[in-house]
């Protein structure tokens, strides 16, 4: 009867053991994971990514962390009565914003991020964009054309940036010594003025800068989806471009394809889209054979 339940369910044992070519894979390699959406919400998928990253550090992967911030970030802004405004998913950010911005994202996230982290065993250090000269960046300006019949507008976002450079020396000393970096997705412009950037974009660039062996989108949806609604477990560049000119992928998944894309343009070998919601929806990802989403290659 045991012999017969074992045969049946995989137990722990099948799952450590399917996990350990992927392990050996990545072992000594560096993993960037940009954080956000719900998962940055639920108290029990905290809990989980947390442990995750700690994890992934005990088994000699080095994880380097981007997180976002938005729903944080609105939360503030509307309790000192400043509108969000939105122009192509970008935040519209003026001094009073980007104060809140930087508070955010810079101080009481990422703290609370490097808090959970080292609770859970780890060793996590805290840092912005700002940090070692860390990021790089420039005025943004957006290209905006809600009418196909009129000619596009070019609209200033304010303090809203495009990475220019990545310095990651401070990356690379605080890997080396154990520890796991949180990066704030803050830049610093030529002049010394403070952008706020898209997370996503980031997380691409620093991907890029330290040539990781993998980068990791945490989102809210499974994953990119053709036109039933299945979704695609690995999406080549080509059939990519196709599906965008269609309109098979739409909204807020084509930023992150084309961020996915910078990302590959620059030496990444893969990049996965993954739903943040599903409990160590990271390990399932990178240490499963079928994994839960969807990965780009070149």
């Amino acid at each position: 009867m045991v012999v017969e339940n074992c045969i049946e369910q995989p137990n722990v044992a099948d799952i450590l053991v399917e996990s350990l070519p992927y392990i050996q894979k990545f072992y000594g390699k560096t993993i960037v994971v940009k954080y956000g959406g719900h998962a940055m919400v639920d108290e029990q998928l905290k809990k989980d990514f947390t442990r995750d990253v700690t994890l992934l550090k005990y088994i000699g992967v080095n994880p380097v962390v981007v997180h976002g911030g938005g729903p944080q970030i609105n939360t503030v802004l509307d309790q000192m009565g400043i509108c969000s405004k939105f122009v192509r998913g970008m935040r519209l950010t003026d001094e009073p914003t980007m104060d809140v911005v930087e508070m955010v994202l810079g101080g009481k996230l990422n703290k609370a991020i490097v808090a959970q982290i080292n609770q859970a065993g780890g060793k996590a250090v805290g840092l912005s964009g700002k940090d070692g000269a860390l990021i790089q960046a420039r005025k943004m300006h957006i290209v905006y054309q809600p009418d196909a019949d009129k000619p596009p507008e070019i609209i200033d976002p304010g303090l809203v940036g495009e990475v220019t450079e990545i310095n990651p020396e401070i990356i690379h000393t605080l890997t080396a010594k154990g520890f796991i970096p949180i990066i704030a997705p803050v830049g610093t412009g030529k002049d010394g003025e403070t952008y706020n950037i898209n997370a996503d974009l980031v997380a691409a660039h620093i991907a890029g800068a330290i040539s990781a062996a993998r980068l990791v989108f945490l989102t809210d949806v499974d994953g990119v989806m053709d036109r039933e609604g299945e979704l695609i477990t690995s999406i080549e560049a080509e059939t990519i471009r196709r599906m965008v000119a269609d309109g098979t992928i739409t909204g807020g998944m084509i930023p992150k394809i084309e961020y996915a894309m910078a990302a590959i343009n620059q030496g990444i070998e893969k990049v996965h889209i993954i739903n943040g919601t599903r409990r160590h929806s990271l390990l399932l990802e990178l240490f499963t054979d079928k994994g839960i989403g969807t990965e780009v290659t070149a």
